[in-house]
């Protein structure tokens, strides 16, 4: 009995410990790539309200997915900061992040990323079809080791020319016109809306700078670099005449906003959005008048226009990096696999930003939407096309169908200041775009003081008309209750008062 016993106990040992594996002929053992992005800034699958998806675009994870054999992880974040905050909580949680520009200069400086493989930097699709512009870009700043260009692009204006001149928008100041008032709305972001302000402060030098450029006085390089020292100051006097400058703007912009302009410049709500190009992009393709498929007939629009001021541009990147630990032979599939140029175009047509890669399929997309025609060709005016020469962006990534110097694309001069411009902005845009430099903790805290003041004060001055008015009802209210309140109540008798 007690070998039987023991032979039965055993049994149910080992039944103890099979049971656990039984299971593991359903479980997912592919490898994992853990990715951290921006929110919607991939291409997916439209999901409908009653769970369906439709295949209107690309699922470029699942592509990746099948195609490696491995299983992604995907998670998104709302600002660099909250990304950043993350990170310093799950150090390791994640093998891939795609921070913008400042913030991968911070998380160099503070040791929290990998570098990229030599041969990821020498034989990728990154490496072949990345824009040569990009790649020096990040080059000249220290970043090519650890780091990839993903989107890209400037900030200007978005603005409705049938309501606001775009001659005053030529020059930031135009935002600060009283015309210009309740009609406009910028970023609710500290570095963008401070990048405003320090732009509008030192227009008069910026444009010294400008006419020296233009005259052979400073050389590309050396323009680029004095408008990048003037737009990245943050000492003292800077700092506070930058807050008079944005709390004079606030008393009578519509509001600040982060998301809802694009959508407020296609319902007219109003006529001035200072936004980022990608955005800008977006906007005008809501906007435009449309043909309903189901109807033919053609939906009314507004056909805006995008203007990059001519003191300065901010010109701004979102990459990818790898937190140390990552899984670095992943994490480089994956970007080597977004940096197909038919991925590229998948994910431009979706999140309507500028990917970073060039090739011809890109270019070729880039023909599809802009081209009116060819050299010599006129608009519909009779005027002749422009040539918007886009070589500096495509040049050395063709894979044979366009050699270099072919990379056109000719349109009307209406469209060369709409789509296309904030698609990919001239070469004399891009010589006066700084970019925003990495703040100390100090300097950070100094400019963020800055952004709650200006947040917080003044209240603008039809603010006061509506709260003094509510409160002159208040006080009649009240007064009428306190006089009904006398004639109701009894008189306390001598030596007593009333309690409560």
């Amino acid at each position: 009995m007690k070998k039987k016993l023991s032979a039965a106990l055993a049994a149910c040992m080992m039944l103890t410990m099979l049971l656990p594996l039984a299971g593991c002929g359903g479980q997912d053992e592919r490898p994992v790539l853990r990715v951290y992005n921006w929110e919607d800034y991939i291409s997916e699958p439209t999901q409908n309200a009653d769970g369906s998806v439709e295949d209107d675009y690309v699922d470029l994870i699942a592509e990746f997915e099948e195609e490696y054999g491995v299983r992604v992880e995907y998670s998104t974040f709302g600002t660099n900061e909250n990304m950043y905050n993350e990170l310093q909580i799950n150090p390791g949680a994640y093998d891939l992040v795609c921070p913008s520009d400042y913030m991968i200069m911070k998380m160099i400086a503070e040791d929290m990323v990998q570098p990229f493989s030599d041969e990821f930097l020498q034989n990728s699709n990154y490496a072949k079809y990345a824009s040569p512009y990009i790649k020096d870009l990040f080059e000249e700043n220290g970043w090519t080791e650890y780091a990839v260009a993903y989107m890209w692009g400037t900030m200007g204006y978005v603005y409705d020319p049938e309501r606001v001149s775009g001659e005053e928008l030529s020059s930031w100041a135009g935002l600060w016109k009283e015309e210009n008032a309740r009609v406009a709305t910028i970023k609710d972001s500290v570095r963008d809306s401070y990048f405003l302000g320090v732009a509008y402060v030192y227009r008069e030098e910026l444009m010294r700078l400008k006419g020296e450029y233009e005259s052979g006085e400073l050389s590309p390089a050396d323009y680029n670099a004095a408008v990048t020292e003037v737009m990245n100051r943050t000492d003292e006097e800077t700092i506070d005449r930058t807050k008079e400058a944005m709390i004079q703007l606030k008393q009578h912009l519509y509001g600040f906003e982060v998301d809802s302009g694009k959508q407020d410049m296609v319902t007219g709500k109003i006529s001035i959005n200072f936004a980022w190009s990608g955005d800008a992009v977006y906007t005008m393709d809501e906007a435009e008048p449309y043909i309903d498929e189901e109807t033919g007939r053609e939906v009314e629009g507004i056909y805006l226009n995008y203007v990059v001021p001519e003191e300065c541009s901010n010109i701004w990147f979102d990459g990818w990096v790898m937190p140390k630990g990552a899984n670095r032979e992943l994490a480089e599939k994956f970007i080597d696999f977004l940096s197909r140029p038919e991925n590229a175009v998948a994910n431009m047509n979706y999140i309507g930003y500028t990917s970073a890669i060039a090739g011809d399929a890109v270019f070729e997309e880039m023909l599809d939407w802009y081209a009116e025609g060819e050299e010599g060709d006129t608009d519909e005016a009779g005027e002749p096309l422009v040539a918007y020469d886009l070589n500096y962006f495509f040049g050395g990534t063709g894979d044979g169908a366009y050699q270099d110097g072919e990379y056109v694309i000719y349109v009307s001069e209406e469209s060369s200041h709409r789509q296309i411009s904030a698609q990919f902005p001239t070469e004399e845009v891009l010589a006066r775009s700084a970019i925003m430099q990495y703040f100390d903790n100090d300097t950070n805290a100094a400019v963020n003081e800055m952004w709650e003041e200006i947040k917080g004060l003044p209240i603008p001055g039809w603010a006061y008309i509506v709260i003094a008015a509510i409160a002159a009802g208040i006080v009649v209210i009240a007064l009428t209750y306190v006089y009904k309140g006398k004639k109701r109540e009894a008189k306390p008798k001598k030596g007593y008062r009333r309690v409560g």
